[in-house]
């Protein structure tokens, strides 16, 4: 039985790894997660000023091609070894996080719609808005957080790369998606949304939620 494959896109920001944690929760062991965000290239071979540079938010930055390959192993029935990325040093960490095959795969990332070969693999396409300055402000509490960044550092990457960045590839994406959402919205309505979505296209394969 091939897995149903969610894809939930947006601005960096816009609430979709929210609504994820969300949707996952509901679903509970009937879903698998790839992150787009892990599959960001090593940058061991750089010095660190050097992969401050790097644009983070161009389709270029990150290895789709491993991420479709995940996929499609995912999808044959296959557990694959997802990368571990430290955002702190922007390398990879050398280790790995098993992903099982099962009846749901989320795939997570403001690229995941602007991605041809990823896109074409997606039974639901799930893209979250949010005013410009909603996601800067998200976006500045997590990277200081969980990132190591500094205020001035989130600012200056949003306007030189995260805003571009967004109206370039981001953005113009939304226009393939099955659903648009609301990220500053009922974040219950919305999980209830795309779970029900779900549901549906799961069809005759069995309900992938448990019975109220």
């Amino acid at each position: 039985m091939r897995s149903t494959v969610l894809g939930v896109a947006g601005g960096s920001g816009a609430g979709k790894t929210t609504l994820v944690h969300g949707v996952v929760s509901r679903l509970g062991d009937r879903a698998s997660v790839l992150w787009f965000d892990e599959y960001y290239h090593d940058l061991v071979h750089l010095d660190p000023a050097d992969r401050a540079t790097v644009n983070f938010d161009h389709p270029d930055s990150l290895d789709g091609g491993l991420l479709v390959e995940h996929l499609d192993g995912l999808l044959a029935g296959r557990a694959v070894d997802v990368p571990v990325y430290d955002f702190a040093t922007h390398t990879r960490t050398g280790r790995t996080r098993r992903v099982e095959p099962r009846p749901v795969v989320v795939v997570d990332g403001i690229l995941v719609l602007a991605v041809p070969e990823v896109r074409r693999r997606l039974d639901l396409a799930v893209f979250v808005e949010a005013p410009e300055a909603v996601r800067l402000a998200r976006r500045m509490d997590r990277d200081v957080a969980e990132r190591g960044r500094t205020p001035e550092s989130v600012r200056a990457q949003f306007a030189a790369t995260v805003g571009p960045m967004h109206d370039e590839f981001v953005a113009p994406s939304g226009e393939d998606a099955d659903l648009r959402l609301d990220g500053t919205g009922d974040r219950a309505g919305n999980v209830d949304t795309v779970v029900g979505a779900v549901d549906r296209l799961v069809g005759d394969r069995g309900a992938v939620t448990p019975p109220s």
